[in-house]
């Protein structure tokens, strides 16, 4: 991912630079670029980029300068989609404010609170926080936000604040009930659009592998053999796919842990912990992990399962690549995903390679059928593929 300018340029407090720098961070990601000015001068603010854009450090950097310590209560508010999501963006603003007489943590007593809607109506519910000296509002992820119900809550909660706060919102997409909320909330936002023509993810080797639903068990076994997935992150269209499938890799001595809603969060969080540290090499997860998660360092995301909707696809291979580092995402495609995998290329420029499983001599994996798909048909290796970037194939022969 490319990056532009200084964060010198923005004249910020050198306590709050030195933390910057002691992350690794020496140049701006360009939502950061486009973003922190507007912030830093009490601009409501409406920005769309995609999963792994740098946004936390967009809204933190301007936050963390203008929070003043000695004030009472709470000045800084952030929602989150998902405790994942809180947790880790509550880390990034310790990290920053390391060197600051800021708390930032999860935590009512803080300056800067970061919470699920949910869970900060609970407190305030219970009269555990008062929000009468929040100056300064982040919507995270608000179209996660939207889509997990959480919109009564978030109308409860900014109804509670100070007319005259500041308020940022972030989102990968901008669907009418985006709108709509901030015509409501924000007073005359400045919009930025970083990735908005278009889905893509520069950073993501995008590959695809044809396969019938009972191969597709076998082939993911044979990139597993050959040593080609470090540490990946496995979707699958539906929790007991995930369990199924977790159970099937034990059974052939491959290490992976499932992750999905069903889970307790003590559960969830054992398996994120797990393969964070290095414990198990496979999270096999629904679409619950594709955003909000903090799962750094995932080396190939496989779609074990192609999503329903072709947008899911961008935020599921966001999940690795992070940070501007390269990653690989590996789909199957069955006969039944044709219509998903045309209306995703039509959404990127990005070149999907076609590839074959590796050739594994004496791979004795059964075939397996995972319940909640349609049953595998036909046979036979197809012909390779290569989609150049306005979607089309080149040396195609023949019909799929």
């Amino acid at each position: 991912m490319s990056t532009v300018g200084q964060f010198e340029a923005f004249d910020l407090d050198p306590r709050l630079l030195q933390g910057i720098k002691d992350m690794g961070f020496d140049e701006l990601f360009p939502i950061q670029a486009e973003a922190i000015a507007p912030i830093l001068k009490g601009r409501d603010l409406i920005g769309q980029a995609h999963t792994g854009s740098g946004k936390t450090l967009a809204y933190a950097v301007p936050m963390l300068q203008n929070i003043r310590p000695e004030a009472n209560g709470i000045q800084g508010l952030v929602l989150a989609p998902t405790r994942e999501l809180a947790e880790q963006v509550a880390g990034e603003f310790a990290k920053l404010a390391r060197h600051l007489r800021i708390r930032a943590v999860q935590d009512p007593r803080a300056k800067i609170i970061v919470a699920t809607p949910g869970r900060l109506t609970d407190h305030m519910e219970r009269r555990t926080v008062r929000l009468e000296n929040v100056k300064f509002v982040v919507l995270d992820e608000a179209d996660r936000m939207l889509d997990m119900g959480f919109i009564d809550d978030i109308n409860y909660i900014l109804n509670q604040v100070p007319k005259n706060h500041q308020t940022a919102l972030f989102s990968a997409t901008m669907p009418e009930e985006i709108v709509r909320l901030s015509h409501r909330y924000l007073r005359n936002p400045l919009t930025i659009f970083i990735d908005s023509d278009e889905l893509s993810v520069d950073t993501v080797d995008q590959k695809i592998v044809q396969v019938d639903e009972d191969d597709k068990f076998r082939v993911l076994c044979s990139f597993l053999e050959k040593d080609l997935i470090s540490r990946g992150l496995v979707f699958c269209a539906t929790k007991i796919r995930c369990d199924r499938l977790a159970q099937a890799l034990h059974a052939n001595r491959y290490d992976a842990m499932a992750i999905h809603g069903d889970l307790s969060q003590r559960q969830r969080d054992m398996a994120i912990q797990a393969f964070r540290t290095g414990k198990t090499g496979l999270l096999i997860a629904t679409d619950v992990a594709a955003r909000g998660l903090d799962i750094p360092k995932v080396s190939h995301v496989i779609n074990y399962d192609m999503p329903e909707e072709p947008g899911m696809y961008f935020h599921r291979i966001g999940r690795t690549a992070r940070a501007g580092r390269r990653g690989i995402a590996i789909s199957f495609l069955t006969r039944e995903d044709w219509a998903v995998f045309e209306g995703l290329r039509r959404m990127t420029s990005a070149t999907l390679d076609e590839i074959s499983p590796p050739d594994v001599p004496g791979l004795n994996i059964p075939r397996i059928h995972l319940p909640g798909r349609p049953m595998g048909g036909g046979g036979g290796r197809r012909p390779q593929r290569r989609y150049d970037q306005r979607g089309r194939s080149r040396g195609r022969r023949g019909r799929w």
